[in-house]
């Protein structure tokens, strides 16, 4: 019996030591995974082909991981598209399409769905927000992260109303938090100081030179156009210069052989014509990631290829289901996302959906679908003009102020002055292939009737499929409370500025116009 029972013990410390290596190899397995947001960056990258930039760090992420051409996110802008990527669910579908929300009239997530953060917890992650860097007093001034969340509903823990969203904001809490998923979000290519200040800190030597940059042919060639654009371009290398930082500190702290890393903008670049609408130059983003090297225990998935490019059609919540698919975690039955690398990868996208809706005070309607080749448009108020009035852009952008004024000279001609008609089309259809910047209009064209047709009818079948919130218009208290706002805040600014403030703004970074 003694013999029998020592066995018995025996087996039970084998099974033990089975269950703990089993639990230790499955805890190494799992990855840690690293998003790097840019706000408001489009694919205007070296490695995507902009010849006047120079982003090394990026363009070496991409040369050793993959780098997606056909990326795109929901909306094109902050709020939406980020209530979109953090549940892996359409904005329009869980009635946060509206850019932006009263704290009151904030939604709770429906039934079901929950922000990436509350499906890896139960998994294990730990999870960051990161804002700080570093603690060196030079340092942190720039390497650092803004924390941005800008959600258009209340968060709200599954589990536990103490809970926050993320657990830490600290890069040095990571190294004793693993496995972990963490966001960092830089601001370089987003309008404001850090735009302003972004040629500072990539050197004089490396300021992009105006007079070489292309820009889109539906802006006024113009010092002013080509300043801003310039300026665009040295944000982008401030950027490449950070990631270059995290680099450094993922290598520092041990963490470059388990940690994926996800390079994404949150929408396309802050542009008349991009930021907001839902063209490829407001929602086209770029997208790299990057799989650890040199680590046995992350195995390269069987549909990833280092040093690729991939045409795929992506979506920005398609980021979502995919990283907690690659954390080990089941796909929610219901997420609108689509797994596209690893073991649960699902087939790829034939079209990706995206929509507009009120932008601050400006109140429009717009659904679109793009296939590989072809963006088809649907313009829920035709009669109001592209540039209805919006006082933050109107604040923001020279470029309008400047498209203004050679329209009141009479020095407006081409697709710059389409942007300043009084009505726009209720369908717009481009080919990207032959078109790719969006101005020559093919939806009456009688030989693209069935592509037409084709995508009109898939936009239908979309938008019955999540349950479209939007085309339930909000209440006229609400768009009244967004007008008075803008108005309080932007009024006075805007009637206090000289004539042609546009030659002087801080967009244009270094660059004086003569």
């Amino acid at each position: 019996m003694l013999i029998h029972r020592s066995k018995f013990i025996s087996l039970l410390l084998l099974l033990g030591c089975f269950l703990l290596a089993f639990s230790s190899a499955s805890q190494a397995a799992q990855p840690n995974i690293l998003w790097i947001i840019a706000e408001d960056m489009g694919p205007e990258l070296s490695c995507y082909g902009t010849p006047e930039v120079k982003t090394p760090a990026l363009d070496q992420l991409a040369a050793s991981g993959v780098r997606y051409t056909h990326a795109f996110t929901v909306t094109g802008v902050c709020s939406t598209s980020r209530s979109s990527f953090m549940t892996g669910m359409y904005a329009m579908s869980i009635g946060a399409q509206n850019h932006r929300t009263r704290p009151e009239d904030q939604l709770t997530l429906p039934e079901g769905v929950r922000v990436i953060t509350d499906w890896l917890r139960p998994a294990g992650y730990s999870t960051a927000n990161l804002k700080q860097l570093t603690t060196d007093k030079q340092l942190k001034k720039f390497y650092k992260g803004t924390g941005k969340t800008d959600w258009n509903f209340k968060y709200q823990s599954p589990v536990d109303a103490k809970l926050k969203p993320f657990d830490t904001s600290k890069w040095d809490d990571l190294k004793n938090s693993q496995p972990f998923y963490a966001q960092i979000n830089f601001s370089e290519t987003h309008r404001g100081h850090a735009w302003a200040d972004a040629h500072n800190e990539i050197g004089i030597d490396n300021w992009i030179d105006p007079s070489k940059v292309k820009i889109p042919p539906y802006y006024p060639d113009h010092p002013v156009t080509r300043a801003v654009w310039a300026q665009y371009l040295n944000a982008i290398m401030a950027v490449d210069k950070k990631v270059a930082f995290i680099r450094d500190l993922l290598k520092r702290d041990g963490l470059d052989k388990n940690t994926i890393i996800i390079f994404l903008g949150d929408h396309g670049r802050a542009m008349p014509r991009g930021k907001q609408w839902v063209y490829d130059s407001g929602l086209s983003i770029p997208l790299i990631i990057h799989w650890p090297e040199g680590n046995p225990e992350l195995p390269v998935p069987a549909n990833y290829q280092r040093g690729s490019v991939s045409d795929q059609l992506i979506e920005s919540i398609d980021l979502s289901a995919t990283t907690i698919a690659l954390a080990g975690v089941k796909k929610p039955a219901d997420m609108q996302g689509r797994v596209f690398l690893g073991e649960q990868q699902e087939a790829p996208r034939r079209y990706t959906y995206g929509g507009r809706d009120r932008g601050d005070e400006t109140v429009l309607m717009i659904r679109t679908v793009r296939d590989q080749r072809y963006r088809y448009l649907r313009n829920q108020y035709p009669e109001r003009p592209f540039l209805q009035l919006n006082r933050y852009k109107e604040h923001q952008y020279p470029i309008i102020a400047l498209m203004r004024d050679l329209q009141a000279q009479g020095k407006l001609s081409g697709p710059p002055s389409v942007l300043m008609a009084s009505q726009r089309p209720k369908e717009e259809l481009y080919d990207l292939q032959e078109d790719p910047y969006e101005i020559h209009n093919l939806a009456h064209s009688p030989d693209h009737s069935v592509i037409k047709t084709r995508l009109s009818k898939e936009l239908d079948t979309w938008m019955d499929r999540i349950n479209d919130q939007g085309r339930t218009p909000e209440s006229k208290e609400i768009t009244d409370y967004w007008e008075q706002k803008l108005k309080e805040s932007y009024t006075k600014k805007l009637a206090d500025r000289p004539k042609n403030w546009y030659l002087t703004a801080p967009a244009l970074g270094p660059y004086k116009i003569e």
